[in-house]
């Protein structure tokens, strides 16, 4: 992957291809490539959360879910001990007559 980035970015700085990007057919064409190719990721995305799903397996979206639960129940964890806390200090105090 990293000789793939080198080379194309060798060949953006080629004056031939500055030139050829100057084209407003192939300008049409290169994006029409990039949708395309979005399209594509997003059909194999979805076939493959479909077939993780059928093998009872977690996807990379389930993880994220859980991180996020987690995070939430976390968060009210800490609040709950923070009132448990203060409501402790309240009793532990002395009454004023």
């Amino acid at each position: 992957m990293r000789i793939l980035k080198e080379r194309l970015f060798k060949l953006m700085q080629d004056p031939r291809f500055v030139e050829l990007m100057k084209n407003p057919h192939v300008q049409k064409l290169a994006v029409r490539a990039f949708r395309l190719r979005g399209r594509v990721e997003g059909a194999i995305d979805q076939r493959v959360q479909q077939m993780a799903g059928r093998l009872n397996l977690a996807t990379q979206r389930d993880l994220r879910a859980l991180h996020r639960r987690i995070r939430h129940l976390e968060e009210e964890l800490r609040e709950t001990e923070e009132r448990l806390n203060a409501a402790e200090g309240l009793e532990e105090a002395p009454a004023h007559s």
